[in-house]
């Protein structure tokens, strides 16, 4: 009997360590997890790493470098933009004051044609030398005015034909070699105004 108590009480005892055991193992695993818990939490709760000093600063410095160079672009768009417009009207306002000049020296030219015929008629009629005189005087003064404003006769007697400055009206046909081909008169007077021909000399041309 007293064995039998033995026997029991030691199984007992066995049973009771395998429960103890069996509980410390259960403890024990919601720890471990919690560990791994706890370390992916920290993880992720951990902050992005902050850009340096140095970083900040190299990002600063390029975006004023690049606001620097937008804005050096943009006015060297507009400077050029205003220099060209600072040319188109200089030369506007140049054609301008030259085609209106231009209008009224165009008006002028028959007057001097009406000098110049006068004088002609005067010098081959004999008539007194203060007609003569007057009528030069007039003329003179009205070319001297139109010159200071950039009149220029083109030269025309005795020089070859030239298409840029000459209308042929008629030819003429002479004996003399080097008259052949020649102006040998002028019907009417050419003239240029600033280089510009405005009227073509009207020449008649040996043949």
């Amino acid at each position: 009997m007293s064995e039998k108590k033995d026997i029991n009480k030691e199984v007992k005892e066995e049973i009771k360590e395998e429960v103890k055991d069996q509980a410390c193992d259960v403890q024990e695993k919601p720890e471990e997890e919690k560990a791994v818990d706890e370390t992916a939490g920290e993880a992720a709760a951990e902050p992005q790493q902050e850009p340096s000093e140095e970083e900040k600063m190299v990002k600063r410095v390029e975006e004023a470098e690049a606001k620097a160079a937008e804005a050096t672009d943009k006015y060297v768009r507009m400077a050029a933009e205003f220099d060209n417009f600072r040319r188109r009207t200089a030369k506007e306002r140049i054609e301008l004051i030259s085609t209106a000049g231009e209008d009224v020296i165009k008006g002028l030219l028959p007057i001097l044609d009406d000098c110049e015929r006068a004088l002609q008629v005067l010098h081959q009629s004999s008539d007194s030398a203060a007609a003569i005189e007057g009528t030069e005087l007039i003329y003179t003064k009205l070319m001297n005015f139109l010159k200071g404003r950039g009149l220029a006769v083109i030269e025309a007697k005795d020089k070859e034909l030239d298409t840029e400055f000459h209308e042929a009206v008629a030819q003429f046909p002479v004996e003399e070699k080097e008259k052949k081909n020649k102006i040998i008169d002028v019907v009417q007077q050419g003239y240029m105004l600033n280089g510009k021909v405005i009227r073509y000399a009207k020449v008649v041309v040996g043949m």
